[in-house]
């Protein structure tokens, strides 16, 4: 089940970066939001609640400015470490008034493989500082330039939730730029319209559906072949994710929520 947890968690994120400015007033969060899930891996007929995953929102200062400081942690439940064990942690700060990535850090352990990857934006000089390593690459340090609109796969969740959907149509296909590892990668989403669902436990939502194209390689067959139902308000609270693997599927499920914007149509209670 190599990076089957906290990544896949966090690409499933990663569906809005569109047609508008790269960079605007953050509406979407605050200081103090959690957002838990549960990782459900299926395989023919057998269903494993395989892990949780949780996304934080606090305040810092980072070289004299004010930053959100966004955290992510995602294991495997105790009683499935003996098949493969998953222990990640991912932190990124995000400039408070731009929404700008400003550094970014990568901590994973999952199945006796390790990550380790930094970066770092210089917006001002239009370069990327990279360091990278794992299990089987040695370190690496790199330069290179930094295009407009590329976030790390943390910042860019953020970002995205400040999108504003109305501007859509059914269909219509918007790109996406995110550095994963060392490489920076072109992908697309689909807006699919609003659709409200019921999770099993008999929660129901009004959501905004979107699917998303995936790059073939360790995780995924590549292809359209993950969807996303986000709240319909201007939370955008990710609450039911759906995708193929290489070896079955995998759902992302919204367990809770806290410390959210209170907006009058705020869904998530």
């Amino acid at each position: 089940m190599k990076r089957k947890l906290t990544v896949i968690i966090i690409l499933f994120f990663v569906v809005f970066t569109a047609k508008s400015q790269c960079f605007k007033k953050n509406t979407a969060f605050q200081n103090g939001e959690v957002v838990n899930y549960d990782v459900i891996y299926n395989w023919h007929f057998i269903w494993i609640e395989a892990g949780k995953v949780k996304f934080r929102v606090s305040e810092k200062t980072y070289k004299d400015r004010p930053v959100y400081h966004l955290y992510s942690f995602g294991e495997t439940l105790k009683k499935h470490e003996w098949i493969y064990k998953v222990d990640d942690t991912f932190q990124s700060y995000l400039d408070k008034e731009t929404l700008k990535p400003l550094w970014f850090d990568q901590n994973t352990e999952e199945g006796g493989h390790y990550t380790k990857n930094r970066y770092t934006f210089d917006h001002e000089n239009k370069l990327l500082f990279m360091s990278t390593e794992n299990s089987k690459d040695p370190h690496k340090d790199q330069i290179l330039p930094l295009s407009d609109c590329t976030f790390d796969l943390v910042t860019l969740i953020y970002y995205t939730r400040n999108i504003d959907f109305s501007n859509y149509n059914v269909n219509d296909k918007f790109p996406v730029k995110a550095i994963i590892d060392d490489e920076v990668h072109d992908l697309y989403i689909r807006y699919l319209g609003k659709e409200e669902i019921e999770l099993k436990d008999g929660r129901k939502f009004k959501c905004q559906k979107f699917s998303a194209l995936l790059v073939e390689g360790t995780i995924f067959k590549g292809g359209e072949d993950m969807f996303v139902w986000v709240t319909d308000d201007r939370n955008k609270i990710p609450v039911l994710i759906e995708a193929k693997i290489l070896v079955g599927s995998v759902k992302a499920i919204l367990t809770d929520a806290s410390g959210l914007i209170d907006y009058p149509e705020t869904i998530i209670k």
